[in-house]
């Protein structure tokens, strides 16, 4: 669990990050997203206890950050973007020196490191120096050292950065399970936002320092926080529609209550009409309503969910939809 309470960090007299308050319960995982200097890599180095913050406090595995750092340090694992390994050691003895310092009894380490060494397909080179490897590589290792004493709480900045596409989903697929069968709390900064919607049950979206949007994953999806957008498909008998009768479907459905825009695209045999809505319990039965009195048969009604990159992009660069609302 993690939860944070107005965190605030400075560096000389510059505000990193500005009172970001956000929960992430056990065995969920946030994406933390924006841009670089945001406040991201601050916020995550003050919740490992690696910095301590000038004002608030956050509660990082059931223990303050301001008060019982040592007991947090041991609980959490994390991946920085700039991970600093020995690079003069080889791959196995790295482990092994780091499960030591994790306290992992002595009985338990071989195993362990071997876990690890075949998850991330290390096994044939445990015995290679970690300067030699590519940054793909050093990656894995990276990654090896941060899961290694299986953390209660899993920090994580651009994990797959570097990762050739069969080792990321190997790595994705791990967190995932970490997450729903080992209960573990995962905070992932990212700037793979495909990643991030599909790992992520929490986003949050931290711009100048401040958090600017926290949200269950879905909901952002679905843009709760503005109008919704649905999509209805509708059966077309035959022939190509001309251009003043979709222009008559615009209208009738731009006038009806609670539409804030309207978009209709003639397709293969249907017209699609993509439309968003306030009030949609009441608007939605209305637009339906208004088709079929004019006899055009619907075939389906579904929400459209809308990408994480328009919600990021809308959230820190003040992007708008590039859909135009039809004259009234």
């Amino acid at each position: 669990m993690i939860k944070c309470t107005d965190l605030t960090k400075k560096f000389n007299g510059k505000t990193a990050v500005d009172g970001i308050s956000f929960y992430v319960p056990d065995g969920q995982i946030m994406a933390l997203l924006g841009p670089n200097g945001a406040g991201k890599t601050t916020t995550v180095r003050m919740l490992a206890c690696l910095i301590s913050p000038d004002s608030g406090d956050a509660i990082v595995a059931g223990h303050s950050i301001r008060r019982e750092k040592d007991v947090i340090r041991a609980q959490v694992g994390i991946l920085t973007e700039s991970p600093g390994l020995y690079d003069r050691m080889r791959v196995e003895e790295y482990l092994i020196f780091f499960a030591r310092l994790y306290g992992i009894p002595a009985s338990e380490i071989g195993t362990r490191v071997r876990r690890f060494l075949e998850l991330f397909d290390l096994q044939d080179h445990r015995h290679k120096r970690i300067g030699t490897f590519s940054r793909g590589m050093k990656q894995k290792v990276a990654l090896a050292r941060a899961l290694l004493h299986d953390p209660r709480v899993i920090f994580l900045d651009e994990p797959t950065s570097g990762l050739d596409p069969e080792s990321a989903k190997i790595f994705r697929d791990y967190i995932l399970f970490l997450k729903e069968d080992e209960k573990r709390t995962v905070l992932l900064c990212t700037h793979n936002l495909d990643e991030a919607e599909r790992l992520s049950d929490w986003v949050g979206i931290i711009d100048h320092g401040r958090l600017k949007h926290f949200a269950r994953t879905q909901e952002v999806m679905r843009g709760h926080k503005g109008p919704r957008e649905f999509r209805v498909r509708c059966a077309l008998d035959g022939g190509t529609p001309s251009q003043a009768w979709l222009e008559d479907i615009v209208r009738m459905v731009t006038q009806v209550e609670g539409v804030v825009w309207v978009k209709v695209e003639p397709q293969d045999r249907s017209l699609l009409i993509t439309f968003s809505a306030s009030q949609v319990e009441a608007t939605n039965p209305r637009v339906l309503g208004r088709l079929l009195n004019e006899g055009i048969a619907v075939i389906a009604c579904e929400e459209s969910t809308r990408s994480l990159e328009d919600i990021y992009l809308e959230t820190v660069s003040g992007a708008t939809s590039t859909m135009r609302q039809p004259d009234r």
